[in-house]
């Protein structure tokens, strides 16, 4: 399976504290909702969620020529995944690769 998704935030931009805890920030909750809304134009429905394990390749494309850390987008990434129904979980996944 092959999707595009818009670029993800940093999980720096990603968390806001509270109170109450850690939430989802306003951008991370924006993110979300438009990866969700890019999952199911392009399986054309809510996906039936893989059980299996799970090897996960991503390829960023970066919107400007910041340097970025790589291993700051997968959170974001993996939880607009799970929430769009792709997978069960994240913990599925037993590999990754970021390029």
């Amino acid at each position: 399976m092959k999707l595009i998704l818009p670029f993800p935030p940093s999980v720096n931009g990603y968390w806001r504290a509270t109170n109450k805890g850690m939430k989802i920030s306003a951008s991370g909750r924006c993110f979300r909702a438009n990866a969700i809304a890019a999952v199911y134009e392009q399986l054309s429905c809510r996906p039936k969620p893989l059980t299996c394990p799970l090897d996960v390749s991503i390829v960023l494309y970066p919107p400007d020529r910041r340097k970025r850390d790589l291993d700051n987008f997968q959170k974001a990434l993996f939880d607009s995944l799970t929430y769009a129904g792709v997978w069960k979980d994240d913990s599925q996944i037993m590999r990754f690769s970021v390029e």
